[in-house]
């Protein structure tokens, strides 16, 4: 299947909480969207590889994408390896996306970074004819990267004010990482997690701030925008 946006992300839950609403907006626009995640999160402290796959699925309904995918890469292992750099080349090959997000190439988890550098180099690698891989040459024409909290303003943020909701819904499909419970049905451990509601709220309201709206996400590009009609654009100055 071609799609037109492919997120990719280092575990099951990072797409919702960076750019989940971007991708059910997307899909109500007709266009086809799909998730690679690159590990199963095996090595996260909450929940197991087996229930992350399930809440992986149940939120991807949620969000309207067409396919969604597993490198099943190792978590906490990510490497900008030849063979890890094949793997997801290999899925650019088989889903020719148009627009490729990938996580800020920056932050406090090396899988979040390694994972965006990973796949900009796979996006490069995938259009090498003599790539020993699967499938036509291709490169994605555009890549945008993604953040859940980092302080840069971004380079564009997108209104998901009508989306958040379904976003919210999609991020909270993972019980076993935001609403895990002991025998008491209480949270067994202190996290800011456990306040997910109101912090994904916070971030998600902050980049809606900058562009006058609600909700949005932000993004940021590497390269110049350009912009070809000066009298139709968004966002009011004064």
């Amino acid at each position: 299947m071609k799609l037109d946006v492919l997120a990719i992300a280092a575990h099951p839950d990072d797409v919702e909480l960076t750019c989940g609403g971007t991708l059910i907006k997307m899909a109500a626009r007709g266009y086809r969207t799909g998730i690679l995640d690159l590990t199963q999160g095996e090595m996260g402290t909450r929940g197991t590889p087996e229930t992350r796959q399930r809440e992986a699925m149940k939120a991807a309904k949620i969000l309207g994408v067409k396919v969604r995918e597993n490198a099943m890469l190792p978590d906490a292992g990510l490497a900008i390896v030849q063979e890890q750099r094949l793997e997801v080349a290999r899925f650019i090959r088989a889903l020719q996306p148009k627009t490729v997000m990938l996580p800020y190439w920056e932050g406090r988890h090396p899988d979040h970074y390694t994972a965006g550098r990973l796949g900009y180099e796979a996006c490069f690698l995938a259009g090498l004819k003599a790539l020993p891989i699967p499938g036509e040459a291709f490169r994605p024409f555009k890549i945008l990267y993604t953040t859940f909290d980092h302080p840069m303003r971004p380079s564009f943020v997108v209104d998901i004010t009508r989306e958040y909701p379904r976003r919210l819904k999609a991020i909270l499909s993972y019980q076993s990482q935001f609403r895990p419970a002991n025998r008491d049905g209480k949270s067994k451990i202190h996290n800011p997690l456990d306040e997910l509601d109101k912090r994904v709220g916070v971030i998600a309201r902050s980049f809606g701030q900058m562009i006058g709206v609600q909700y949005g996400e932000g993004f940021f590009v590497r390269e110049m925008m350009q912009v070809d009609d000066v009298v139709d654009l968004p966002v009011r100055s004064v």
